[in-house]
């Protein structure tokens, strides 16, 4: 579960890290109530949605008056804010944060995450952090180093000293960024966070350490003892998702609506992301992310499938399942014959199923009047329904 900015501002701030005044607002006349009561010289008015690339695209503004920032939130709510990361749909505005405007002397970049390889937490930081840190860190005009973590009993434990030193470059900043770190370290485990990014964290003109902008993450699996955010999940749909993006966690489905044309009906997100890349290999571009999920009935299948095929730029459905002890093959093909019988479309389907009950999973597709083309191999399975795709387009 992504946090917005302002929840994962308050959240650090319960652990002392460092962040400014601030106030979020879902109107006009409450974003200059709210400048009124942070009584700053100088404010941000920024736009609340799940992603980044804010500035470039328009979602931050700067003010000087309350009545400046109601200007900038009147120009903010209710709009559409387009990023790199939001893609051409972008995402909309029902909220901004109005903050204090920190006068900055240079930007850090510190992070803490899981280190999937190694199955390890790791810390990340960077003397120059601010926008764009991936592409000049892949460029090589940005190094950011990298500080292995290990838990001992309750806390996370390294050398945060010595990293900071290490990052700050001047010893009066060292002993306030170690703290930083321990702080971040703190919250990471005790939030049951994945991720926690802070770019940047500036260094004010009094030499004073700032976070700017966070990035939270928090493991959906923890939420079932942690009430006070698990409250937010409800709330913290994305809101440039659509409508079926969202109604698909009701079934029991992890859903996301993209911009191409070959519906991808898969279970396990690794096996779906795989099956991207196969796709995009072959020419052609996912219309969507679909994972079923163990738990998913053949009547959750068939809802889910039904949301995907309401998108009418979907030309053709790949499925690549693999059946395990939770979730069985037939059960897939099962909700695949009940979707095709509700919606009412005729599309190029193609299939590969390994994995338990794969070969009667196809006796149930021929039985529901599925017509499909059965695929051994991933990457041929994913050429055909892109060709299928263009037969259809053409």
């Amino acid at each position: 579960m992504d946090l917005h900015e302002h929840q994962a501002k308050r959240l650090l701030a319960a652990y002392g890290l460092p962040v400014p005044i601030g106030e979020v607002a879902t109107s006009v006349d409450r974003a200059g109530q709210a400048a009124r009561r942070l009584g700053c010289s100088e404010f941000v008015v920024k736009a609340q949605v799940l992603a980044g690339d804010r500035k470039a695209g328009g979602g931050i503004r700067f003010a000087s008056t309350p009545a400046e920032v109601e200007d900038a939130a009147r120009k903010l709510l209710g709009s559409r804010l387009v990023t790199r990361q939001t893609g051409a749909r972008g995402a909309d505005v029902s909220a901004v944060h109005v903050e204090e405007r920190i006068t900055v002397a240079r930007n850090l970049y510190v992070a803490i995450t899981l280190d999937k390889l190694s199955g390890t937490i790791v810390m990340l930081a960077s003397a120059k952090g601010g926008d764009d840190i991936e592409e000049r860190a892949a460029d090589g005009d940005t190094i950011i180093a990298r500080l292995p973590l290990r838990i001992e009993g309750t806390r996370i434990v390294g050398n945060f000293e010595a990293f900071a030193a290490r990052i700050a470059g001047e010893e009066r900043l060292a002993a306030g960024l170690a703290t930083v770190l321990g702080n971040l370290a703190a919250a990471f485990l005790g939030c049951d966070a994945t991720l926690i990014e802070i770019n940047p964290l500036a260094v004010t003109d009094r030499g004073r350490l700032c976070a700017l902008d966070a990035k939270v993450t928090i493991d959906d699996n923890a939420l079932f003892r942690r009430a006070d955010l698990a409250d937010l999940k409800t709330h913290n749909v994305d809101v440039a998702a659509d409508a079926s993006e969202r109604e698909a966690q009701s079934f029991q489905i992890n859903y996301m609506k993209l911009e191409g044309e070959i519906g991808c009906v898969v279970n396990g997100a690794g096996l779906a992301l795989a099956t991207h890349d196969l796709v995009v290999d072959a020419g052609g571009r996912p219309a969507n992310f679909m994972d079923i999920r163990t738990t998913a009935s053949s009547l959750d299948i068939a809802k889910g499938l039904g949301l995907l095929l309401q998108n009418r730029s979907v030309r053709s459905l790949l499925v690549n399942v693999h059946g395990g002890g939770m979730q069985r093959c037939d059960t897939i093909a099962e909700g695949i014959g009940i979707a095709m019988r509700r919606a009412g479309r005729s599309l190029p389907i193609v299939i590969r199923m390994a994995g338990n009950n794969a070969r009667f999973a196809e006796t149930v597709l021929r039985n529901n009047g599925v017509v499909y083309t059965s695929v051994d191999d991933m990457a041929e399975a994913a050429r055909i329904a892109v060709e299928a795709a263009r037969q259809e387009a053409a």
